[in-house]
């Protein structure tokens, strides 16, 4: 039993970390906070966006949850499908360059409230990019989801069996996230002053090429099953 809720919550902390490993728009104002303001202030941005990812991988969770059955029966194209858009992804982020975006942002005085919610309202407005890159990860690590009830009870034990299950991999989501955003702020935050812009590209291919490399491992696991 504790180690399936181990699996459970590292298979939610795997794609909450996977999803979060980028340096895009929100990401470089994190950096930027952190730079400017302290490390305080960009934690609290990370949060930010680390709870607003939660809420659409919550969402997230409900359409793949909705679609299982389909997914059950299509699985290794699925998995294919999945796996490519994993790739692409982690292509983008490896050619993707967020030096201009970091010389061009400066960060006003707000206070720590404010870091969080500017940046939690920011993800939201992109859940159109975000939920289906989430989805994409969900697929990749083939979470077993499901939300329907019982047919006899909704308080069946299975249900809530379900609803725990769930539960525990949002949880992992969020702790992914969490990881991700209080490592990068404190591994920016240690290197303050010796610290360029041009740093972070070496980060985005690191980034890129884990992600591609899930992605492949995806693809060929499907292929040879």
């Amino acid at each position: 039993m504790f180690i399936e809720i181990l699996r459970i919550l590292f298979g939610g902390l795997c794609v909450g970390l996977a999803s979060s490993v980028t340096v895009g728009p929100v990401a470089v104002l994190c950096i930027q906070r952190t730079l400017s303001k302290g490390h305080l202030s960009g934690i609290m941005s990370g949060l930010g966006v680390a709870c607003a990812d939660t809420l659409l991988a919550i969402l997230a969770f409900s359409v793949y949850a909705l679609i299982k059955s389909y997914i059950d029966e299509y699985s290794t194209i699925i998995q294919i499908v999945g796996g490519t858009i994993v790739v692409i992804i982690g292509i983008f982020i490896f050619f993707q360059n967020p030096v201009p975006q970091i010389r061009k942002n400066r960060a006003g005085q707000t206070r720590l409230w404010q870091d969080f919610g500017s940046m939690f309202g920011v993800t939201l407005a992109n859940f159109i990019v975000i939920i289906p890159y989430i989805l994409a990860f969900f697929t990749m690590f083939n979470l077993d989801i499901s939300i329907a009830p019982d047919a006899e009870s909704v308080v069946s034990a299975a249900s809530v069996g379900r609803m725990m299950r769930n539960m525990l991999v949002i949880a992992g989501f969020l702790l992914g996230a969490m990881v991700w955003w209080f490592t990068l702020t404190s591994i920016i935050n240690i290197f303050r002053k010796r610290f360029r812009p041009r740093h972070m590209l070496t980060i985005n291919r690191v980034a890129g090429i884990t992600i591609s490399v899930l992605g492949v491992i995806t693809l060929l696991s499907t292929i040879i099953k």
